[in-house]
């Protein structure tokens, strides 16, 4: 039975009937896929608050793992960190009989701001293999560095608690948990180096993408996924951001034209991520709220889903909603009673589990899915019908296919407020919708009845083709 919506007088049951009797393509509509998807609530379920803490608390424990650290010792400094991140993926991925690939990815700097002498950036990433569409990733990133007052200062004591052993917590727990299943797509789990010198190890793994063309659908970022109580005074531990950015930073002078008469603004495909995100919480994560901050990061700051986004990949941050710059990038002291420093009391496990948990689902979600549509386009100028058309898929990657689901709002809306499930067709008549007054977009559907993030149509929206 199709859910009724009304637009003006007329029901968008109706509609859909219209529609459905006047565009051949579409007859016998297969049956709507069910939403409620019972293994993603035992997904959530699985995320170990107290798996989290024994990261946390291991990371901590290297006494600094800043960039320029000790490499050759095997309890401080950054290189042990590292040894010991790998080892921990290669234990999950024992436990899976290998479905783990355990890689290091490597890269030699000087002379930056941040790093003057030669250092190896050096990232810890295991790769999880799809079974249908290999080549199809989405990927979790967190942060293996840490910080303390100045950048340069590699021996001080750094715990990087929060900023950001909760987010390498996170991708470990996440890859424990959804290495127990096997996915369309490719799940990727990177524990990143060199944030806090100048985004470097997101460089390195973006360039490795973009060179060995990898069809990266979602770069997730964690950075600070474990406080919840913020210089603000404010102490919440039921809502997270999620950060992403509205145009493209790869686009043309052509597409940016193009945009100003069509619409995107608000519709990039890391964008369309941040809905796809914060729908999951709402159906999945229990007492989560999502804010979605339209903006690339916070104000004037940077994380290392940037690295990605400038190479043409959708990413966005997912991070605590209250910070305490107290903890963040500074030396460990106390002055007049005031304590600094990013230390283990400031990290509320079961929060950082919740935010892992967001990650896991979407994942999931994501991988099970098959690939966004391709080639979105839409028409409809001076009518009184939109028409929709996007290329399908071949071959394996088409394997779990079921279909497509069109969405539209109003352009003042700031999420997907209608739908309408129109089969295995790659183009479709919506009667009596006008194209002036919604933004649209496509999802495809999976036979098991999960959702690609939202194609919004044109350049704008595009996560890219099939090759």
């Amino acid at each position: 039975m199709l859910k009724v919506f009304r637009l003006g007088a007329m029901p968008l049951a109706i509609t859909a009937l219209l529609v459905a009797k006047s565009a051949a393509a579409a007859k016998d509509l297969p049956r709507v896929p069910p939403q409620e998807q019972p293994i993603l609530r035992t997904i959530q379920a699985e995320v170990s608050a107290e798996q989290v803490k024994r990261t946390v608390t291991e990371l901590v424990g290297f006494g600094t793992r800043h960039t320029l650290s000790e490499t050759q010792s095997e309890t401080r400094g950054i290189g042990a960190a590292r040894r010991w991140i790998k080892s921990e993926f290669e234990q999950i991925s024992a436990q899976c009989g290998g479905c783990l690939q355990v890689i290091e990815q490597k890269q030699t700097f000087s002379g930056e701001k941040r790093i003057p002498e030669p250092t190896e950036v050096v990232n810890i990433v295991a790769i999880q293999r799809g079974s249908l569409d290999p080549n199809r990733y989405v990927i979790m990133t967190g942060d293996i560095d840490s910080r303390v007052t100045d950048p340069l200062d590699a021996t001080s004591d750094s715990p990087g608690a929060n900023d950001n052993a909760s987010g390498i917590a996170g991708v470990l727990e996440a890859a424990r948990v959804l290495s127990r299943h096997k996915f369309a797509g490719s799940i990727v789990y990177a524990a990143l180096s060199g944030e806090e010198q100048g985004l470097f190890g997101g460089k390195i793994m973006a360039g490795i993408a973009k060179k060995e063309a990898w069809r990266v659908e979602a770069v997730i970022n964690n950075d600070m996924i474990g406080n919840i109580s913020g210089i603000n005074g404010v102490t919440n531990n039921t809502s997270a951001r999620v950060f992403s950015e509205g145009t493209r930073f790869v686009e043309t002078t052509e597409e940016a034209r193009r945009r100003r008469f069509t619409g995107g603004e608000v519709d990039s495909p890391s964008r369309n991520i941040a809905r796809y995100i914060d729908k999951l919480a709402d159906d999945y994560i229990p007492n989560l709220d999502v804010m979605m901050v339209y903006r690339l990061d916070r104000f004037g700051r940077g994380g290392h889903h940037r690295p990605f986004n400038e190479v043409g990949f959708p990413g966005v941050r997912i991070m605590e909603t209250n910070e305490d710059y107290d903890r963040q990038h500074q030396d460990l002291r106390t002055e007049n009673g005031r304590q600094f420093g990013d230390v283990l009391s400031g990290v509320d496990f079961a929060y950082n589990a919740k935010l892992t948990s967001l990650n896991a689902v979407t994942l999931a979600a994501m991988a099970w899915a098959p690939p966004p549509p391709a080639e979105t386009t839409i028409s409809g100028a001076v009518k009184a019908s939109t028409t929709l058309s996007w290329q399908r898929p071949q071959g394996k990657m088409a394997e779990n296919l079921a279909g497509y689901r069109l969405y539209w709002r109003l352009t003042t809306e700031p999420t997907w407020t209608r739908s309408l499930y129109v089969g295995d067709v790659t183009e479709f008549e919506l009667k009596n919708i006008v194209i002036d007054n919604y933004f649209f977009g496509v999802s495809s559907v999976s036979k098991e009845g999960f959702e690609s993030p939202v194609v919004f149509p044109g350049p704008a929206g595009s996560f890219g083709g099939y090759q």
